[in-house]
């Protein structure tokens, strides 16, 4: 049969392989963020950070749901890394030289919305809102689109409540495949001492 013909599998697995490497090096490109540049847009990848370091030093229980396809699971756990576990909100930061340009900047009831000027961009949109300078949520818009794949994110995130990862990718010969994480964090409990009755 032709599809078995041992030189046609080369060949794709050849070609497969060069669409690989491509995709993989213009995904892997240094993060080109100058030392004492001024900062453009919100320092998205500093908050999250931050937030990676006191989460860590509180080292909540988190109940962590994941969906794949419909296949739920979920477990209470204690995360070991916490700026692995919100990587994708880290690497959506838009601050690099290149991009000062990039984004629209505006802003309404003490939220902040940056939207990508054109379409080629990863980064879609970003929604921040902030009570004074805490910042209360952030929502994250991210799309991709290339020879490959095709991948839409929803990244949400709630201080101290709640982050949601919602990611849907439809590989070509391979089809579609819905993810979802999310992981509630418990409410902060304030103890109050009690005093006897009398």
């Amino acid at each position: 049969m032709y599809w078995f013909n041992p030189k046609n599998i080369i060949k794709a697995a050849l070609s497969g392989g060069f669409l690989l490497l491509i995709t993989f090096l213009f995904s892997c490109r240094p993060d080109n963020r100058q030392s004492g540049a001024k900062m453009v847009y919100f320092d998205l990848k500093a908050f999250f950070r931050s937030d990676s370091a006191r989460l860590a030093g509180l080292n909540p229980p988190v109940v962590k749901t994941v969906v794949h396809n419909g296949t739920v699971e979920t477990k209470t756990v204690h995360i070991g890394n916490w700026s692995q576990e919100l990587n994708l909100f880290i690497q959506s930061d838009i601050n690099r030289p290149a991009w000062k340009n990039s984004y629209s900047v505006s802003n309404s009831d003490s939220a902040v919305i940056y939207k990508a000027l054109t379409p080629e961009l990863k980064t879609r949109r970003i929604i921040i809102k902030k009570a004074g300078e805490k910042v209360q949520w952030v929502l994250i818009y991210n799309h991709t689109k290339n020879l490959l794949y095709e991948t839409s994110e929803k990244l949400s995130y709630f201080p101290d409540s709640l982050y949601l990862i919602e990611k849907t990718q439809h590989v070509r010969l391979m089809g579609r495949n819905d993810y979802k994480v999310q992981g509630t964090l418990p409410k902060r409990q304030v103890n109050i001492p009690l005093k006897p009755c009398r």
